[in-house]
């Protein structure tokens, strides 16, 4: 590659006269060299963020222990394919807004279809996924909101959960190291060595002041602490003395939940008055087979409420609707009795199991709304923290896991 020296580069810019001896040409200005080289930077950048990596960040716990609150990531999109732009009239370098406002950054006048090009990798179980939020009608389905969790369930796969264990094709899926369940510790006397056990483990609640649990009085349990945290923590405490006894808050299966898709984002009017499957909640849930691409399932009163949100929304087909009384999909009016998808979907979960709005409560996410692989941490800031401790030096440059 040919280099230029500064001398060389200087003489270029003074006016030369054109081959037929017109005029000199002027040299480019301040203001104008300044513009190419922003408008250059920004072309760039538009072009890396959209084919290569993008840096997120982590704004709420569902993620906590794996991924703390405060933690800047760095997603690939190399790994499962960069898509098309579905919203092309869209500002550089915006998401939903422009910066610091609440004005729209887009237009969605013009919608494409979406496509992806070759990664060289596919979705796998555990992945750490970023991907846009299905349920999220205000926005095109690329520019909704940015979601990030773990890839529980695979296309092809049947999800049960079972007091709060994951099982896949009746198997029982590994458990992460940094996977948090809800437990209340009993504690009649708090005390600093306890305080101090918090943030050695990572027992934290943002929303406190100091970042640490309170201490709250119950009446079934008496005084102590409600905790999201590890299995670590849990051994820990349950062998410390000033711990009278560990309660676990998983939701008995006998409890009912409005979960998906006995929710009210369901399509099915009645799914609240009725659900389908009455015993489901987010710690006994299933078995719900996960749809996959050519796949053809055959439809029923009893099981279109798990396929109604992808027939009707996510596949983009005419004319589809549901009887409100049965539940039936309906196709330009007629009952629908099968169905063939058209893409893979895939069941995400957050690793703070009692803390994170995912699947279990909206749904499958659909693959044209993955976004990317969450890699690397790149940089972390504690937000309780003082100034001179506020950076978490330990889990810089981590790979995620």
């Amino acid at each position: 590659m040919a280099v230029q020296s500064w001398e060389k580069y200087l003489e270029n810019q003074k006016p030369t006269a054109t081959p037929a001896g017109g005029p000199p040409k002027k040299p480019k200005s301040v203001f104008r060299e300044w513009g190419d080289a922003i408008l250059f930077a920004v072309v760039a950048a538009t072009l890396i963020r959209w084919a290569t990596f993008e840096a997120y960040t982590i704004p709420t716990p569902s993620m906590e222990n794996s991924l703390l609150v405060g933690d800047y990531l760095f997603v690939s999109k190399l790994h499962y394919g960069p898509r098309t732009p579905q919203t092309p009239l869209q500002v550089p370098l915006t998401h939903q807004t422009l910066w610091g406002t609440s004005l729209k950054s887009y237009s969605d006048a013009i919608q494409l279809p979406s496509y992806r090009l070759p990664g060289f990798s596919e979705i796998k179980h555990n992945d750490v996924v970023v991907f846009n939020v299905p349920f999220e009608a205000e926005h095109p389905a690329d520019l909704r909101t940015n979601y990030i969790k773990r890839c529980i369930g695979l296309a092809g796969d049947v999800l049960e959960v079972k007091q709060g264990q994951v099982y896949i094709n009746g198997q029982p899926a590994p458990n992460t190291p940094g996977m948090q369940s809800s437990y209340f510790l009993q504690v009649p006397q708090p005390n600093d060595d306890l305080l101090a056990a918090f943030r050695r483990l990572g027992v934290v609640n943002y929303d406190t002041p100091d970042g640490l649990p309170s201490p709250i009085q119950t009446q079934q349990y008496g005084l102590g602490y409600t905790v999201h945290m590890t299995q670590a923590a849990y051994d820990y405490f349950k062998q410390q003395p000033y711990v009278k006894g560990i309660v676990d808050l998983k939701t008995p299966a006998s409890q009912p939940e409005e979960v998906f898709p006995n929710n009210p984002d369901s399509p099915y009017s009645q799914a609240l008055a009725n659900p389908p499957f009455p015993a489901w909640n987010k710690d006994n849930y299933g078995p719900l087979p996960i749809p996959k691409e050519g796949q053809t399932v055959q439809l029923t009163p009893q099981n279109s409420p798990i396929y109604q949100k992808i027939i009707l929304r996510y596949e983009h087909n005419e004319g589809m609707s549901v009887d409100a009384t049965t539940g039936q999909i309906l196709q330009n009016g007629q009952p629908l009795k099968s169905y063939t998808f058209k893409q893979n979907y895939y069941f995400m979960m957050g690793d703070n199991r009692h803390n994170s709005l995912d699947s279990r409560f909206w749904g499958f996410v659909p693959e044209d709304h993955i976004v990317g692989k969450a890699v690397l941490i790149w940089l972390s800031v504690d937000p309780h923290a003082s100034f001179l401790q506020k950076i978490r030096w330990n889990r810089l440059f981590n790979l995620v896991h």
